[in-house]
């Protein structure tokens, strides 16, 4: 399903947020900065977009990598960095990577990335618990793991407004635009609405090895952002 919608992801993404998601990807950014030089991890990375604002928060020196199931969304991914990296000079373009790799067994060693993110995958992965083990694993003692994901609203009036463009008209837009299988833009409100926000999210990462977790609503509660720490021993 992803792979078929790959083509139109990008602007599908800006259209039916109206442009939100770029907002959204800033943010996580801006409240979980690089920090030193040490590598930074993003999973069920898509088509690149929260491992590329990464790649230029840290002046792309930083090394970044950035993995997916997906291997469609990974070329898509590869020829947005191409393009960026062409326009610097020699010698920097190798610090992002691209792998395709299931989140449930990253292929990387333990206590290796000061940050290891997900916006808009954590809920793909089958294993909700088993992916967020796999995330702290990988991460530093110390480090940070990030996570940017779909919500529900609580405010009754605006809640009720979005419900019905969520589940109602944003299936048939992607279908219209995308010129896909409708059952790939049903699948975002489904699996959105099925999937836990807010303290149980935030429970799962603490019972998953993290401390001192946040989390914080963005656009009314449309999506909300987690962090949390891996303890340092």
């Amino acid at each position: 399903m992803f792979g078929e919608i790959s083509g139109r992801y990008d602007l599908m993404n800006h259209l039916l947020s109206g442009g939100a998601d770029v907002y959204w990807r800033w943010r996580t950014v801006r409240a979980v900065p690089p920090c030193g030089n040490s590598p930074i991890l993003d999973v069920c990375t898509g088509t690149g977009d929260l491992a590329l604002a990464y790649w230029r928060a840290g002046n792309r020196t930083i090394p970044i990598e950035a993995t997916d199931f997906t291997p469609e969304m990974l070329r898509l991914a590869e020829i947005k960095r191409d393009r960026q990296s062409a326009k610097l000079p020699a010698g920097n373009a190798g610090t992002l990577n691209f792998t395709e790799a299931d989140t449930q067994t990253l292929p990387f060693e333990n206590d290796h990335f000061q940050i290891v993110s997900v916006a808009f995958g954590l809920r793909n992965v089958t294993d909700t618990e088993r992916g967020l083990r796999e995330m702290v694993r990988v991460c530093q003692k110390g480090g940070r793991v990030v996570v940017l994901e779909f919500s529900m609203p609580t405010n009754p009036l605006f809640g009720g407004i979005y419900r019905y463009y969520f589940q109602s008209v944003l299936p048939r837009l992607g279908q219209l635009f995308s010129r896909n299988r409708y059952s790939a833009y049903r699948y975002l409100p489904e699996s959105v609405s099925q999937f836990p926000y807010g303290q149980k999210l935030a429970d799962k990462m603490t019972a998953c090895g993290l401390s001192s977790v946040t989390f914080t609503p963005l656009t009314f509660g449309i999506v909300t952002l987690y962090v949390g720490h891996k303890v340092a021993e």
